[in-house]
């Protein structure tokens, strides 16, 4: 079977406490590599909320608007409506259609107890560690996922806005 290109329409979630320490993911296809959550939508019409929720709970096990153990309310996802275009990555654009060199990445922010439980997708993801939001961006391989977390205390009115 033929994997389908991938939508050039993202998300980039970063997954914060209270205290603005943020969770960051190792990448498995590039060891060193650490992110916030993203991806793809998996259809055209996916609303990017729905994405959102999908891919944290694809790559951590966080669920978004359920009443369970992994789970955070609704509510403590934002849409903080702030977009980026990028150039892709030449070692993934093979995943996209010929001649697509661009994404745009939608920004949100979910705010989780320190104490919930992550649970990495083992194919995508290594490792997980939470830093406090300006050691978090110096970690991130992303120009943009790196601002993003840069954004934390502005965006979410909590911490110190230094």
């Amino acid at each position: 079977m033929i994997k389908p290109y991938k939508i050039p329409e993202s998300v980039l979630v970063v997954i914060h406490t209270f205290d603005l320490d943020v969770l960051l993911i190792e990448r498995a296809d590039k060891p060193g590599y650490w992110q916030s959550v993203t991806g793809s939508k998996d259809r055209p019409d996916e609303p990017l909320r729905e994405t959102a929720v999908r891919e944290v709970f694809e790559e951590t096990g966080i669920v978004v608007g359920a009443d369970t153990q992994h789970a955070v309310a609704a509510d403590q996802l934002r849409d903080w409506r702030l977009s980026n275009v990028y150039e892709i990555y030449p070692v993934w654009r093979h995943r996209y259609a010929p001649g697509v060199i661009h994404n745009t990445e939608h920004v949100f922010g979910l705010l989780v107890p320190r104490d919930i439980a992550i649970t990495l997708a083992p194919l995508e993801h290594l490792h997980y560690m939470w830093l406090p939001h300006r050691a978090a961006a110096d970690k991130c391989f992303s120009a943009s996922n790196a601002e993003a977390i840069l954004q934390l205390p502005r965006q979410t009115g909590l911490g110190y806005q230094s």
